[in-house]
């Protein structure tokens, strides 16, 4: 049997991540989103996740319950194994990936297509001031790190600006994921 794509959604802190992965589940038939396992500490939230402890997170990693790990901005996020029964039942699977991954995303699991959105500085800022989430200064680090390139080597990747309306950016991932959904 086929495993349905993984679609990695990946891009700067603010870009939008979480609010495009929500209206493309909600607009596109048979797609399904990924819940993350993170290491966020209570208080600071996000995304749909399981949030576990150091200590948990540690743990499942012994016992192979991740597909896909990696540590970022001082936590540690894990893709459960669970994605291989998913991409038995969906059209297709959405992630929140990290670009540092992207090329062992691939490797682990074959047919990934990269959606990386962008931003205008300015929207990326007010974005990361209106969530509340950093420090004014951990704010400024990943401004600087905003438009880290993507790695070589990725085999599809739909370039994708967020600074619009998030229907606009919908449809335009939609139009570059269109022959994954006929």
């Amino acid at each position: 049997m086929r495993l349905a794509p993984v679609i990695a959604v990946v891009g700067p802190s603010g870009v939008g991540k979480d609010s495009v992965m929500e209206a493309l589940e909600a607009r596109a038939n048979g797609i399904q989103r990924v819940r993350r396992v993170i290491t966020r500490p209570e208080g600071e939230e996000g995304e749909e996740f399981e949030r576990v402890s150091v200590d948990v997170f540690e743990q499942m990693l012994l016992d192979g319950a991740f597909a896909l790990h990696w540590p970022a901005h001082g936590l540690h996020y894990g893709i459960p194994q669970e994605i291989v029964e998913q991409r038995r039942e969906a059209k297709a699977v959405l992630v929140n990936l990290s670009r540092s991954v992207l090329l062992q995303a691939q490797d682990e699991f074959g047919e990934l297509i990269v959606v990386s959105l962008t931003a205008d500085a300015e929207v990326l800022a007010q974005r990361l001031s209106s969530r509340g989430r950093e420090s004014s200064a951990e704010q400024m680090r990943r401004l600087g790190r905003a438009r880290a390139p993507l790695p070589e080597g990725l085999n599809r990747v739909i370039e994708v600006d967020n600074s619009g309306s998030l229907d606009d950016t919908v449809n335009e991932i939609l139009t570059g994921l269109q022959p994954e959904r006929a």
